[in-house]
């Protein structure tokens, strides 16, 4: 197996993608561990004096006036981590929770927060081990950290949770043992560190990022084969028209549409004669819609790079050159930045499939597209791709409800003490359903466009869309006539997920949502 070297601050969307796929172990940068020991030198230090100091010698939240003894300083953290096992719903995805791991103890190792170097060695060991703490997915409200999930990894860690283990659920403490990972036992502040944070809604919305890099390109290529299978023009994609408006990925995603139309044998054919003056917005306007959510992606994928590589617990401790430290209060684990690059995410998913399901409609309209009704030979004996776009049309409807902003809202808690907070997990968390209805829709609009261009026969399209038919009809058959239409749309939903067509997207355009080194 090899090894992922993980720099602590400067990790890369390569390193995340990589832990959240597992398969890797994962190690720290050999300077990383100094700063580590300095930092949890002063927490016990704190610990060891009369000042009171957060969450160190102190209660937490409405009760942080509440003294702690000495004696009682690691009993503190243990039961707060049992009291904050709150979690409630279906377990994380074991790729979320690769990727909590990773994200807590590479902000952890940054040198703020305190903890010994045994509480980062830990969590890489339980990486690396490949166990998979038992996550609930609901109960954190994006601010004072995602406490509950957080709170649910470290029982692991302690011993007392559950775990995956070769995919079975197990109690922690026998699939540490078997591991050879002696149980963490926390001292004074390693509990609050280990939970305050947004490792997990960072995590949740950086699942959601990787996977919408294939969404995204299998839903580039869809459009074009669409526009291609409707005889639509390329003349929306010259680039004088993008350069003057000046969105870069409006002209980055016009530029791939131009290559992905170079060569078509169907568009020379009707270049001369067309009586059609303008295409519908659902093919005219695709670099338009497409970059402005490029743009979006692009603009999330920073801001979590940002986060994956922060430091979010409570209080931090800066250790000076001199050997002198601070341990300052603040407010680091407040999750905004996650909330609103979440909404951002979900608006451009729900528009990536939005414009689909609108291209599908237009297929199976003879009117608009020239195609047989329904892209079916014979219609009314046979239904064709009717209902098939009546599904596609439900999750649109779905997505346009997920979409609302979670950012928005607000519940006060801990008696108030925690007034403001971000909903950032839920913001992430439901980022995943809705990747699965735009997957599913643009597999369907695969399907379509591909039966499209079959009525266009014997002219060709481009190579580059040729190359796509080819692969929709290595997953799903051509239907001349009707029938079972579901196990194709699986197909064509594992096509998109496959990364498949991101790599012809590529090859063909040079176009990458995420970037060529993510």
């Amino acid at each position: 197996m090899s090894v992922r070297v993980l720099t602590p601050g400067a990790l890369t969307l390569a390193d995340l993608r990589a832990s959240r796929v597992g398969g890797v172990r994962l190690a720290l940068d050999d300077a990383a561990w100094g700063p580590v020991r300095a930092s949890a030198a002063a927490v016990q230090s704190a610990a060891a004096g009369d000042a009171p100091v957060y969450g160190v010698n102190t209660g937490f939240g409405k009760l942080a006036s509440q003294r702690i003894s000495p004696a009682d300083l690691a009993a503190l953290q243990r039961n707060l981590i049992r009291s904050h096992c709150v979690g409630v719903g279906e377990p994380l995805a074991p790729e979320v929770v690769r990727l909590m791991l990773a994200t807590k103890a590479a902000s952890l190792a940054r040198g703020f927060s305190g903890v010994r170097p045994e509480v980062v060695q830990c969590l890489l060991d339980v990486f690396n081990a490949g166990l998979i703490p038992r996550v609930p997915s609901q109960g954190s409200v994006g601010a004072s950290g995602d406490l509950a999930p957080l709170s649910h990894l470290t029982l692991a860690l302690m011993g007392e949770g559950e775990m995956w283990a070769g995919g079975v659920r197990q109690a922690a403490g026998p699939a540490l043992e078997r591991a050879g990972i002696a149980p963490l036992v926390l001292q004074a502040k390693e509990g609050l560190a280990l939970i305050n944070g947004t490792q997990t809604s960072t995590a949740l919305a950086l699942e959601a990022l990787l996977r919408l890099d294939d969404v995204f390109a299998a839903a580039m290529v869809s459009g074009a084969l669409s526009l291609d299978a409707a005889r639509g023009s390329d003349g929306p994609f010259d680039p004088r028209i993008h350069a003057v408006r000046g969105q870069p990925g409006q002209v980055e995603t016009a530029a791939a549409y131009r290559a992905l139309l170079a060569g078509s044998e169907i568009r020379a054919s009707h270049r001369e004669g067309d009586e059609r003056v303008q295409d519908p917005y659902c093919l005219r306007c695709q670099p338009q819609v497409m970059g402005a959510c490029l743009d979006q992606i692009r603009h999330a994928r920073e801001v979590l790079l940002r986060e994956a590589n922060a430091v979010t617990d409570n209080p931090l401790v800066f250790v000076e050159p001199d050997g002198s430290a601070a341990m300052i209060s603040g407010g680091n684990f407040h999750a905004e930045p996650v909330a609103l690059a979440a909404d951002a995410l979900a608006c451009a998913i729900a528009e990536v499939g939005a414009i689909a399901e609108r291209r599908i409609a237009m297929l199976i309209d003879a009117g608009v597209s020239r195609l047989p009704p329904f892209l079916t030979a014979n219609a009314g004996l046979n239904s064709g791709f009717m209902i098939a776009h009546v599904t596609a049309a439900a999750l649109a409807s779905e997505n346009k409800s997920l979409a609302h902003p979670a950012s928005v809202d607000s519940l006060p808690t801990s008696a108030n003490q925690e007034d403001h907070v971000s909903m950032a997990t839920f913001a992430a968390r439901r980022l995943g359903a809705m990747l699965d209805n735009t997957t599913h829709i643009v597999g369907i609009e695969l399907l379509a466009a591909a039966q499209g261009i079959e009525f266009l026969r014997p002219l060709t399209s481009s190579a580059a869309l040729e190359a796509v038919h080819a692969q929709v009809r290595v997953h799903a058959p051509a239907m001349p006539e009707d029938h079972t239409l579901a196990p194709d749309i699986e197909q064509a939903a594992a096509l998109v997920t496959s990364g498949t067509l991101t790599t012809l997207l590529v090859r063909a355009t040079g176009l990458s949502a995420l970037g060529s080194a993510s």
